[in-house]
């Protein structure tokens, strides 16, 4: 009973973690099912946490603190149990719903590279990238919606992948200006970032519809009841994102950093429900 209320405590810090860190992502983990939830939380708390490390903890050993995050994570893992919140709150979602360690491995790997690699200059180290940062988180939440059903994983697996790629481009694009003059990082390859011009940013542009697509098409329309309307509402947001970046002038991506207002993200979220109830989507 006292071991169920410390994984309650570390179950609950997930979802503070998430509620502090991003509304949006917030936001739609709160329409997926009541009974999945919770394991979302667990995943967006441990890919924050480590995330943070590597763009936030300035003046810190970075490479020290994220060593020491995956040595207690796979310590905790095969005790079964962390008096870190978010790392026990993680760990009990990996076992349940069977996540494998190549999946969390290209995480970090990914999470690793933004210690040091500060450019992408070909198609294949940018890829390898997005798939550690992004895709495989994508395919960690697949584990969760479909609960064990492997032939559904199977036929979902390119289309979780490509949504999350297009949700880490957008990023990208909506970042530039704090990765490429804060963090001096520049992610798109055979892009000049001092001299950003407009047929860059359609290119970009395109790529990332072309992801979005494919996963409206191939994989959201088919995910299980339980999770289409929140991953519906977060591919509704990150699509108007991508729309508001289209609208802004190449001269001008540096210069902003486009948002979603509250009233927007409502608007958003009541249009996604009216679709979902009416068997749209």
């Amino acid at each position: 009973m006292k071991k169920q209320l410390f994984d309650e405590v570390s179950f609950a810090s997930s979802k503070l973690v998430t509620k502090k860190y991003s509304t949006s992502f917030s936001l739609a983990t709160r329409m997926l099912s009541p009974k999945i939830r919770e394991a979302i939380y667990n995943i967006y708390g441990f890919v924050r946490f480590a995330d943070e490390i590597v763009d936030s903890f300035h003046g810190f050993n970075k490479e020290k603190l994220l060593n020491k995050f995956e040595a207690e994570y796979y310590d905790s893992k095969n005790d079964g149990i962390s008096l870190n919140p978010i790392l026990n709150s993680f760990i009990q979602t990996v076992n349940k719903y069977d996540i494998s360690d190549d999946l969390v491995q290209a995480f970090l790997k990914s999470m690793k590279a933004d210690l040091f690699k500060t450019e992408y200059k070909t198609e294949e180290e940018y890829n390898a990238y997005i798939y550690g940062s992004a895709d495989v988180v994508g395919l960690m939440c697949l584990k969760i919606f479909v609960d064990g059903n492997q032939a559904k994983y199977d036929e979902l697996k390119d289309a979780a992948q490509r949504l999350g790629s297009a949700f880490q481009k957008v990023n990208f694009l909506r970042d530039i200006k704090d990765d490429f003059e804060e963090l001096n990082r520049s992610y798109f390859p055979n892009v000049n970032f001092g001299d950003f011009n407009q047929q860059s940013k359609e290119e970009i542009i395109k790529d990332i519809e072309a992801d979005f697509d494919f996963a409206f098409k191939n994989g959201i329309l088919k995910l299980p009841a339980e999770a289409k309307f929140g991953v519906y509402v977060a591919y509704r947001y990150y699509r108007r994102l991508l729309k508001k970046l289209k609208d802004v002038h190449h001269t001008k991506i540096m210069e902003t950093r486009v948002r979603i207002s509250n009233p927007m993200k409502i608007n958003l979220l009541a249009r996604s429900y009216v679709k979902y109830k009416l068997n749209i989507i």
